[in-house]
């Protein structure tokens, strides 16, 4: 190499260390020595640092020729750092450089106390300079050449004999030659070599990299082939196009998708290309007035991804006339305020709640599964689709109410609506009390209008008011509380004392005569059987606010009617034969054959119906048994109740036309499918049972023959009591047996006190929902197996219960073990187990935990003080307390000063179950009386 000349300056740092170095800087035979130390007999003169460091002395070598060094050996002091300079050597001609560095070391062990301050080793260091430095140096100036070490040291033994181990190293400088990078490749770290002094070169340093689309073959960057990829600079090879891609050229950075598939933009390139997932599957709504649940299994097919989320889209659909004489189905986005729980969009799991639909609405739910691709591909989409009709539900609140006119003693008030009616009005409950009473006493009025006068109220007195709105289905929630207060009392006084005492008694005995004859219609009208017929507008007062007004009908038994065929045109609508068509005969039933067909009344769309017909040749006994059926169901209007369409009594055959249920009876439809439904999904058929039995206690009736064989299943998997001509069918029921009392009661689902005592209550009724939970835990398996009834009635009676069925979840086997409490008084009331189902379907999770199948937990599903009768102190505590009365709502209002005018009031209509009454309040009452219904 052509180089400047260029002086140099060696450095040698030490630290620490026990060394005495000689240098000789020289070049290859025919080259110069520039630097010999050696040959110097006098003072190197060389800089050290600190001063009083290095100490400069004279000695000989290996071959006993004296020589000048430096030696060093302050171990035992901290924070050694001693420096050794050369002085200023000039170049010359040189180009290349080998240093000769000839000293001992001494080894550390053999120094006592060093404290870990002595090394064994020391750097060589260099620096390129045009003068003199003099003593004036910093070293960051210095380039390090190497860090030195001894192969042989010596120890306190080679002192006293003066033999010390010389130890020689050889260093030399390289020339490097820098290279760049060529054939489709990059720098990764600038490429050189250094050429030794034999002219070779040494190992290369550095990295060149192949570009994306090349792969480094025969020390080449070479085309990535057809079918393959590279992405990525480097020397790797090329990647196999990964599946559903390819690579048509030479040299691709990355493989294209195949038709219908697609990558995500935050996709790697070396995954597969996806597609969008299929539909969902197996979708089932469960409808609860105007709520539903739809419950969904994953797609088929998830388009080779694991980012599936569900969307959820609601359509409110109605018919409409098309121009060619036909009906076209018109769908529209549901309202804003439909609420989906959790959400509508981005759902991981498969179930979702739609709140705050309308009632009687037929909605059209799609149901989408989406992936990373799906917006890449919107003709792709696949979506499930589900249409439900929703049922009657109570109304919405009322939210607007206007004062129109106020005097010192009446108020007169309009409202209008409820934003939701939810099906026809039947009437407004107002209920109004004084302000400081803070309604411990209040009065309430029943108006089928929009607007009520309230009068008898006290003058410049301030009221609270609230209006609720009631259908079919029940109350709605209540108003928010609104103020009004009445006028001063105006100038008209009565002067006389006179006259004020015979105003006070005119009054006083206007309103005894008011309140007698009010006590009586009520009663008469509530506990009777005739047909009730409601005024605009009634008035009950409250005394203590605890009973309620009658807001649902109570349960009329059609065969107290002289006239059995009475009841049959009261409660159920007379159709004309012409609207039914029979397609097909499903079964038989006691009276004739049940038959599928179609019901077309004016004006409204067709109907697929289930017909029971009466044989011919019938008795007028077997007509008004068949008939009688169709007088209880009319009665009910609630979505988990099977829905009486009409009867046709004036032509021949007679028939009753009931809604279709195309699954049939629920313990056949399980076996079918056995095993093939979630948790949630079981939760939601027994919901919906619980369901339609508390609105069938809450009406007073008592259904007796409650299982699973006697509910019906549609297509939503909605599931609906029916069979309520039970004392009849019981006579030719396979599963119902003779007692020792007389007549057959289904064994395997009865109380044991209906068994026993033919004590049939709202409480028995539950006994039998836990028979039929069971069933639908073990789909549709019979309950006690291949025990005889006898034998089922014996173990009962011990004390044996059914086990759980398999991976039944706990709770369920709780609840059902609280079904069957011998205590008929400790068993939860209908509303406590569809509050129970609501809590489990909020909470999926607490349904993984399965019942142990070894022990019987304790009972924890209810509060028993919640459900205990005891013993009261006065007749308004007893009125209170009465949870069981049918005609609870005759009470309303009226106030009983004594036991004996209780007694006389039920007499002749009102019968009590179970009712204790502590002796000394009340001598006169029987201490338990009981009867089933009225």
């Amino acid at each position: 190499m052509d180089c400047n000349p260029r002086p140099l300056f060696l450095i040698l740092h030490i630290l620490l260390s026990c060394a005495a170095p000689a240098f000789q800087i020289i070049y290859p035979p025919n080259e110069v020595n520039l630097l010999d130390s050696k040959a110097s007999q006098g003072e190197l003169g060389w800089i050290s640092y600190p001063q009083h460091g290095w100490e400069e002395i004279s000695g000989v070598d290996e071959h006993y020729t004296p020589i000048r060094t430096f030696q060093v050996c302050n171990v035992m002091e901290y924070s050694q750092n001693n420096w050794l300079r050369t002085n200023w050597i000039p170049r010359q001609s040189a180009q290349k450089i080998y240093v000769e560095l000839k000293f001992t070391l001494r080894d550390c062990n053999s120094i006592p106390l060093v404290l870990g301050t002595c090394k064994e080793t020391f750097n060589l260091l260099y620096l390129e300079t045009d003068d003199d430095q003099g003593s004036h140096f910093r070293e960051h100036q210095f380039s390090k050449v190497d860090t030195i070490a001894a192969d042989e040291s010596f120890t306190q033994m080679d002192l006293g004999d003066r033999i010390l181990k010389l130890n020689t190293e050889v260093r030399e400088s390289l020339v490097e030659v820098k290279g760049s990078c060529v054939n489709h490749s990059k720098e990764e770290e600038p490429p050189r070599m250094y050429c030794s002094t034999e002219g070779e070169w040494l190992v290369p340093i550095g990295k060149c990299l192949c570009n994306p689309g090349y792969e480094e073959k025969s020390s080449t960057c070479q085309m990535c082939q057809p079918g393959f990829y590279k992405s990525t600079l480097g020397n790797t090879e090329c990647s196999k196009c990964p599946p559903h891609s390819f690579s048509h050229h030479e040299g691709s950075l990355f493989c294209g998708c195949e038709k219908n598939y697609f990558r995500a933009e935050g996709d790697p390139v070396a995954m597969a290309c996806t597609r969008p997932p299929s539909a969902p599957r197996n979708v089932i709504s469960s409808i609860n007035e105007t709520s539903v649940i739809l419950d969904w299994s994953w797609p088929e097919d998830n388009g080779g991804r694991r980012d599936i989320t569900f969307t959820v889209v609601c359509k409110r659909c109605r018919s409409a006339p098309s121009g060619g004489g036909g009906l076209n189905q018109l769908c529209e986005p549901c309202r804003s305020n439909v609420r989906f729980l959790p959400r509508a969009a981005g759902l991981q799991n498969t179930t979702v709640t739609v709140a705050d639909l309308l009632a009687h609405t037929n909605y059209t739910f799609e149901i989408e599964a989406q992936n990373g691709v799906s917006p890449l591909a919107p003709k792709m989409r696949q979506y499930a689709a589900v249409t439900i009709t929703t049922n009657q539900a109570a109304p919405s609140p009322v939210t607007v109410i206007k004062k129109e006119k106020t005097s010192r003693n009446s108020v007169s008030l309009s409202w209008q609506q409820p934003e939701r009616p939810n099906g026809i009005i039947l009437d407004y409950e107002i209920k109004y009390y004084e302000k400081e009473e803070q309604e411990t006493s209040y009065t309430i009025l029943r108006a089928r209008g929009c607007n009520v006068t309230l009068n008898g109220l006290k003058p410049n007195t301030a009221y609270l008011l609230q209006i609720r709105a009631r259908t079919a289905a029940g109350y709605g929630a209540s108003s928010p509380s609104i103020q009004f207060e009445t006028s001063p009392d105006s100038a008209f006084s009565i002067s006389s004392e006179n006259s004020q005492v015979v105003l006070i008694a005119i009054s006083s005995a206007v309103a005894i005569i008011l309140l007698t004859v009010l006590l009586y219609v009520l009663i008469g009208r509530f506990c009777c059987h005739g047909k009730s017929k409601h005024p605009d507008e009634k008035r009950l007062h409250f005394g203590n606010g605890h009973l309620r007004l009658p807001g649902i009908r109570t349960y009329v038994d059609p065969h107290t009617y002289e006239d059995p065929s009475q009841a049959v045109h009261e409660f159920a609508k007379e159709l004309d034969a012409s609207c039914i068509a029979i397609d097909k005969v499903v079964g038989a039933g006691e009276f004739g054959e049940v038959c599928s067909g179609r019901l077309k009344l004016p004006s409204k769309k067709e109907i697929c119906v289930a017909i029971k017909t009466l044989k011919g040749g019938y008795t007028d006994k077997q007509r008004r048994d068949f008939l009688a059926e169709a007088s209880i169901m009319g009665q009910f209007d609630h979505p988990n109740i099977i829905r009486l369409e009409g009867v046709v009594t004036r032509s021949k055959p007679v028939m009753i036309v009931t809604e279709y249920m195309e699954n049939g009876s629920l313990d056949t439809f399980l076996r079918k499918h056995d095993a093939q439904f979630t948790g949630i999904q079981l939760v939601g058929m027994l919901r919906g049972i619980a369901s339609g039995m508390k609105y069938l206690s809450d009406m007073g009736y008592v259904h007796r023959d409650l299982a699973a064989r006697n509910i019906l299943v549609n297509s939503n998997l909605v599931c609906k009591v029916s069979d309520f001509g039970l004392s009849r069918v019981l006579e030719d029921d396979p599963e119902a047996a003779y007692t020792t009392r007389g007549g057959k009661i289904p064994i395997r689902w009865t109380a044991p006190e209906a068994i026993a005592y033919r004590k049939f209550t709202s409480a028995s009724d539950a006994w039998s929902y836990g028979i039929v939970l069971w069933e639908v835990m073990s789909y549709g398996e019979r309950p006690y197996w291949e025990m005889s009834n006898q034998d089922v009635i014996k173990a009962v009676d011990e004390g044996y219960r059914l086990p759980p069925p398999m991976d039944c979840p706990a709770t369920l086997y709780q609840l059902m073990l609280d079904c069957w409490q011998k205590e008929r008084n400790n068993r939860p009331k209908f509303e406590q187990i569809v509050s129970i189902l609501d809590k489990l379907i909020r909470n999926p999770g607490s349904l993984k935990i399965t019942a142990n199948t070894t022990s019987r937990p304790a009972n924890l599903l209810l509060d028993r003080s919640s459900s205990e009768v005891t013993s009261v102190g006065t007749v308004g505590d007893w009125m209170d307390g009465m949870r069981t009365l049918p005609c609870k709502e005759a009470f309303s209002g009226v106030s009983y000063s004594s036991c004996d005018t209780l007694a006389k009031t039920s007499t002749d209509r009102v019968v009590l179950t179970e009712v204790h009454v502590t002796p000394a309040t009340c001598p006169e009452w029987e201490p338990s009386m009981g009867i089933t219904t009225l």
